[in-house]
């Protein structure tokens, strides 16, 4: 599939041993597809609308370029040494519908250093920050203002996985790739492995893709 947009951390990351996949990392992240993304910025159609079509719904809650504790971890990126805390943190929102974070990897002492340069609200679905793994559990204080009726656990091995008592999740581990059509108020989740189950989702009966596994009601701040 051709790539005619990178959306990417501005950066000059490198590594010892170059796999595939870096090169062409670096072959996007530096060619003139790349987009160069940071708190607040905007674009047609990610979060611009026109007379021509409504965006899509998508917004940049981090980096703060400016804040020093990106710039720390910029400046051990361009170095090779360390890169988990250059990640975006992107939301995603359904008009009157769900949103939906990703925390990309983002280590826990990094997220409680910026708790206060980042503006956090209700969540319906938060992907967990380095693949799930305890190094990145999303801290107390985020998930207070977050309130995720789901949290999405990667696929790091389970040995290193935080697994969010008292939330709701899907494991991807167990459940591989999940697809999320939100429709109104409602989330219906649908997964690629068809062992994979849920009894704490409601049954919606729904089929649009094969392996449903349940859906949810969306939550307001306003929900008692």
């Amino acid at each position: 599939m051709p790539i005619w947009n990178f959306y990417v951390v501005k950066n000059q990351a490198t590594k010892d041993e170059e796999t595939v996949s870096f090169k062409r990392y670096c072959q996007l992240r530096d060619s003139d597809k790349a987009f160069y993304i940071y708190k607040g910025c905007s674009r047609k159609w990610m979060n611009l609308d026109d007379n021509e079509r409504s965006s899509s719904g998508i917004n940049i809650l981090w980096p703060d370029t400016s804040n020093k504790h990106f710039q720390e971890a910029l400046a051990s990126c361009d170095a090779g040494e360390s890169y988990n805390n250059t990640s975006a943190v992107i939301r995603y929102s359904v008009q009157n519908g769900a949103s939906i974070m990703w925390l990309g990897d983002l280590e826990t002492e990094f997220m409680k250093n910026i708790a206060d340069s980042i503006k956090l609200e209700k969540t319906t679905v938060v992907f967990a920050a380095h693949h799930g793994r305890d190094s990145g559990k999303i801290p107390d204080s985020w998930l207070e203002q977050l309130d995720p009726q789901i949290i999405v656990l990667g696929e790091a091995p389970s040995r290193h996985l935080n697994y969010y008592t008292g939330y709701k999740t899907i494991t991807q581990n167990s459940a591989g790739d999940i697809t999320m059509e939100c429709v109104g108020d409602k989330v219906h989740f649908y997964v690629s492995n068809p062992s994979y189950t849920k009894d704490d989702l409601d049954d919606e009966e729904c089929t649009t893709f094969s392996n449903y596994i349940g859906s949810i009601t969306v939550e307001t701040e306003y929900t008692l």
